[in-house]
């Protein structure tokens, strides 16, 4: 059925056809469309799960912990300063190998206080075992979140689903809405490998000495390894059945670019208007969309790109003192590749900045002319003399 939701709406409904089990969350902007979506659900009964109103994100994500390890179906949500005081415990979630879906939507951190989108929260977790999916529209977000639970339950690993803040998360649109028979054929009931049983003496989280911390965090190496075959399974089966098709990247244009534009999230859609622009003038532009950050789609990234191709990243994060984010990761998975194209890397966008195709396209025009790439990322749009008061 189609219909026009939000994209929290679009995440919550994902949820509901997933017949999840048991929710968690304690509510913030951007973010709470999703949990009161959620919690009307389990209120009018057209959720048969259970939702809990938890007072903070360390508890909220701790309740899914528990859940988890007890064999049930669960999902939070969150975004910014709420992601961040989870921090701990995503690194408990991964460890244990719990698979538990949660979404994020992406919004900046303080100071200053700042409710608009900027990717630094689920970037800033990239290294806490969680498989991270970042979507462009809401269509994508239901149908992502619906893989999430696949894919979590096959690999045993937590996914976060990431989505913009406002742009997204506030934003209407027609949204192709599976109905549930079809949803129970992809998404079976959840048959956990492990759980807690008190009639089945059993433990988790115990103290794990030198002779096994190593063996356990190779564990999780491993079933990250697992991830993109298992994912591209999962997605041809989707694609079979809805008809629907996302991959770990996405390349348009990219075969005879001189210029290729990298980016994720709803900035991809700005820039496919900027692709169809320029070609139709002749110009020789692409655009490689990411939609796996975790594990990041090395093999992917390297068969899009041309050699010759200037690759301009567009990270809507900083890492102070190293720069764009998704820049790193990319010349991280080209490093060693001969010859390998040359990346030039900008920040823009953040605090919920507009990146507008005239943005995209100053991009394009500054990596065109320019020279050797430097390590250095450039910011895009702003104020220096302010910045540097």
């Amino acid at each position: 059925m189609r219909q026009v939701l939000e994209g929290s709406q679009a995440a919550a409904f994902a949820v509901r056809l997933a017949r999840t089990q048991v929710m968690s969350a304690y509510p913030i902007t951007p973010q709470t469309h999703i949990v009161e979506e959620l919690a009307k659900f389990c209120a009018d009964g057209s959720l048969d799960g259970r939702f809990l109103c938890m007072e903070s994100e360390h508890s909220a994500m701790a309740a899914v912990i528990g859940a988890a390890a007890g064999g049930v179906r669960t999902f939070t949500a969150s975004s910014s300063h709420g992601l961040a005081y989870m921090h701990e415990m995503l690194h408990w979630a991964s460890g244990a190998r719990l698979p538990i879906v949660m979404v994020d939507v992406n919004r900046a951190l303080g100071p200053g206080w700042n409710l608009w989108l900027d990717q630094s929260d689920s970037l800033s977790q990239r290294d806490t075992g969680w498989i991270q999916l970042y979507c462009e529209d809401s269509q994508e977000v239901l149908d992502t979140t619906l893989q999430a639970f696949r894919l979590a339950e096959q690999v045993n690993l937590p996914v976060m689903v990431v989505l913009d803040a406002f742009f997204l998360s506030h934003t209407f649109e027609p949204v192709d809405v599976p109905d549930q028979a079809s949803v129970d054929r992809f998404l079976p009931p959840f048959a956990p490998r492990f759980r807690l049983d008190p009639d089945q003496a059993s433990s988790l989280y115990g103290v794990a000495p030198p002779s096994v911390f190593m063996e356990m965090r190779r564990s999780t190496q491993a079933a990250m390894e697992q991830v993109p075959q298992v994912l591209a399974r999962i997605e041809a089966e989707f694609a079979a059945q809805f008809g629907r098709g996302y991959g770990a990247v996405e390349a348009c244009q990219c075969e005879d670019a001189e210029v290729v534009l990298v980016l994720a999230g709803t900035t991809a859609s700005t820039c496919r208007q900027l692709v169809q622009d320029l070609r139709a003038r002749g110009e020789r532009i692409g655009l490689l969309k990411l939609r796996r950050f975790r594990p990041f789609p090395v093999a992917e990234v390297r068969r899009h790109l041309p050699a010759s191709a200037r690759v301009a990243v567009v990270d809507r994060n900083n890492s102070p003192g190293a720069g764009g984010i998704f820049a790193q990761e990319l010349r991280a998975a080209l490093c060693g590749q001969s010859p390998a194209p040359a990346v030039h890397s900008y920040v823009a966008g953040l605090g919920g900045r507009d990146i507008t195709t005239g943005t995209l396209e100053g991009i394009y025009r500054r990596t065109l002319a320019a020279g050797a790439a430097v390590a250095a990322s450039q910011w895009v749009d702003v104020d220096e003399e302010l910045a540097q008061s």
